[in-house]
């Protein structure tokens, strides 16, 4: 099989790369702004890789999308922060950049797997989201930060329109809060420079108090990368053609804690097992702040995010084996060990 990935050097990319590479016989064609997160994958004699822009590279891309078996397109603008700053950005990227890419599948007749959001779910009130009957709620145009949110979902319309009317061969996935190493720079200092996880991570290790948006009351079920990679494996593998036209929650439902919950548990566990950060972490304190002041007027957040898996477990015979805390060791080491 050939695969194309682009935005191969991000979080996703460089694991996903890595496992197939390690894992199967299948040849990836890939490309990137940076190769810095791929490695030992650069030199691996099935890993084809092409620094560039995808906005720029189109004739590239185009030509692999015809020669390639399956395409994802992963890149895309992912940081909170930026949905508010710079929200043409985002939808530029988001959805312009790889509606492009999705019409040359069309074209050529090339499966695509596209990364879809939780975020899709907005302020839904369900209890659990359903891929197929929850319904997909936003807030006003002026909260800025839905801009990410509706982008992704207005591609997973196209792209099931496609599906449906020309013949495009798909699956979506919805990662729920994908966490573990590389999953940002966690030296980077701007507040809402990188997700939460890495966020407080950097926070510890400049020693400077955590910011808590609203007091950190929402909740949200973090999935470490192994278990997300391994379910996107399967997606591609597509074994019996079962994840044909298909749409899949990827997240790990028992895992659902507070914002609040995850910076304390990480100033407990760098306290106890990583003695030379311990002293900054025990001088770390916990600041309640404003979400508008934080991020801008343009944002606004979910209370709760919790996936139905129920469709990966019997499409996909999936499911998370990596708990929070063994997930959060790992995701450690990498950064601080």
């Amino acid at each position: 099989m050939k695969i194309l990935i682009l935005g191969a050097n991000g979080f996703i990319g460089s694991h996903l790369s890595e496992n197939i590479l390690a894992k199967t016989d299948w040849q990836i064609f890939a490309m990137d702004l940076t190769e810095d997160k791929l490695g030992a994958c650069l030199d691996h004699p099935r890993f084809h890789f092409t620094l560039g822009d995808m906005t720029q590279k189109t004739e590239w891309i185009n030509e692999h999308i015809q020669q390639c078996d399956v395409v994802l397109p992963l890149v895309a603008v992912a940081t909170p922060a930026l949905y508010v700053q710079d929200p043409l950005r985002v939808f530029e990227l988001d959805f312009e950049a790889n509606l492009a890419v999705i019409r040359a599948c069309v074209q050529y007749k090339t499966r695509v797997i596209f990364p879809s959001t939780s975020e899709v779910y907005g302020m839904c009130p369900d209890s659990e989201f359903d891929e197929e009957k929850s319904a997909l709620v936003t807030g006003p145009i002026n909260k800025e930060r839905w801009i990410y949110s509706t982008s992704k979902q207005l591609m997973d319309r196209v792209i099931y329109a496609y599906g449906k009317h020309k013949e495009l061969s798909y699956s979506l996935f919805r990662p729920f809060n994908w966490y573990g190493p590389r999953l940002d720079n966690v030296f980077n200092p701007k507040p809402g420079g990188s997700r939460v996880l890495t966020q407080f991570i950097g926070n510890i290790l400049r020693g400077e108090s955590i910011n808590l948006v609203n007091g950190g009351a929402q909740q949200r079920c973090f999935t470490y990368v192994d278990d997300g990679i391994a379910a996107l494996m399967r997606i591609i593998e597509n074994k019996n053609n079962a994840a044909h036209n298909r749409i899949f929650n990827i997240g790990n439902p028992t895992e659902n804690i507070s914002i609040r919950q995850l910076a304390e548990k990480l100033l407990e566990m760098i306290g106890a097992h990583y003695p030379q950060y311990a002293a900054q972490a025990k001088a770390v304190k916990l600041l309640d702040v404003d979400a508008g002041k934080y991020y801008g007027e343009g944002y606004q957040d979910v209370s709760l995010r919790v996936p139905s898996i129920a469709v990966a477990k019997d499409v996909l015979n999936w499911q998370p084996a990596v708990d929070l805390d063994v997930g959060l060791r790992k995701t450690l080491d990498y950064y601080l060990g």
